[in-house]
């Protein structure tokens, strides 16, 4: 049988909720809707609708389906317009995951512009902190923070962020002075909790690299958290930019020992490792290209991104 019209049948189903519904809008008969669909659940060896008198619903099959369908066909539609020079309409759904404080502090208002100058491009955003399967999850784009990177994927770098230490004005006037880097033991850090080298940090200074043995009573897994600390003067801590470059602005965050910075965070689009990429994919990576480098704390990491083009 015909796949694409097998697939486009059954998606419009899904969509229309009824065979009738389908023949309508295909301008043939419901007896031949029917046997198209006959034909795609035969050729696939599963069912793929529940049918009554009343209804037509997908089975669990039928759902995991109907996504990767969907995807084929939008695919299989640009490839058609990109073959015969048609001009593309951005257009279709999208689903970006990213890290959690990292999406509600600056990602969200991004993803926001974006959808406005889209209007066509539907976005769904999770935010999470784990590693995930792209492929096995349904994402076509992730953002995600530092160089420990998950298998399987293309990563290009769009942004880095510099990190230095940092407390409140208040935490550091009630507390023994800082000059040098020993001051440091005798203060509360506060820092990001399972970091694989734990309550160690590496500074870069006027002598060069120096690692360092930090204390502190406080960890949390949350970068908003960790914000919110130094904000209340509970301690001192390594930031990146993005997180505090606003409170450092304003005057309500300040540096600790300046001359001493950490390692750069790196910012990383992620997508699956296959050959095409939507033109909404390619669109919304240029954007993040672009807008990222804009944000507090953020700087441009020189990637280049072509809409007209995927990746070979």
């Amino acid at each position: 049988m015909d796949a694409i019209r097998g697939m486009r049948t059954f998606v419009r189903a899904v969509e229309l909720g009824s065979l009738s519904a389908v023949a309508r809008e295909q301008q043939t008969t419901q007896p031949t809707v029917s046997k198209v669909m006959a034909s795609l659940e035969k050729e696939l060896g599963v069912r793929l609708l529940e049918r009554s008198t009343t209804s037509l619903t997908p089975t669990e099959q039928g759902k995991r389906f109907y996504e990767r369908a969907k995807r084929v066909l939008e695919e299989f539609g640009e490839a058609v317009a990109d073959v015969r020079g048609l001009t593309e309409r951005p257009a279709g759904f999208l689903r970006v995951n990213a890290p959690v404080s990292l999406g509600q502090l600056r990602l969200n208002k991004l993803v926001l512009e974006f959808l406005v100058r889209y209007p066509d491009i539907e976005i769904e955003l999770i935010l999470n902190d784990r590693f995930i399967d792209l492929v096995e999850e349904g994402v076509d784009i992730a953002v995600r923070l530092g160089t420990t990177l998950p298998p399987n994927v293309v990563a290009r770098k769009i942004a880095v962020s510099s990190r230095c230490l940092v407390a409140s004005p208040a935490y550091l006037q009630s507390r023994p002075a800082i000059g040098q880097l020993h001051d440091l033991a005798q203060h509360q850090y506060i820092r990001f909790a399972w970091l694989p080298d734990g309550d160690a940090i590496e500074l870069h200074g006027p002598e060069g690299k120096v690692d360092l043995l930090t204390k502190g009573r406080y960890r949390v897994n949350n970068a908003l958290a960790i914000r919110e600390s130094f904000l209340a003067g509970a301690g001192l801590g390594m930031a990146p930019a993005w997180l505090v470059q606003d409170l450092l602005d304003s005057g309500q965050l300040v540096k600790v020992l300046p001359k001493y910075s950490a390692p750069a965070q790196e910012l990383f689009l992620l997508y699956p490792s296959r050959r095409y990429q939507s033109l909404r994919a390619r669109l919304f990576m240029q954007f993040l290209n672009e807008r990222v480098a804009q944000l507090p704390g953020f700087e441009g990491a020189g990637a280049t991104f072509d809409s007209r083009e995927g990746d070979g």
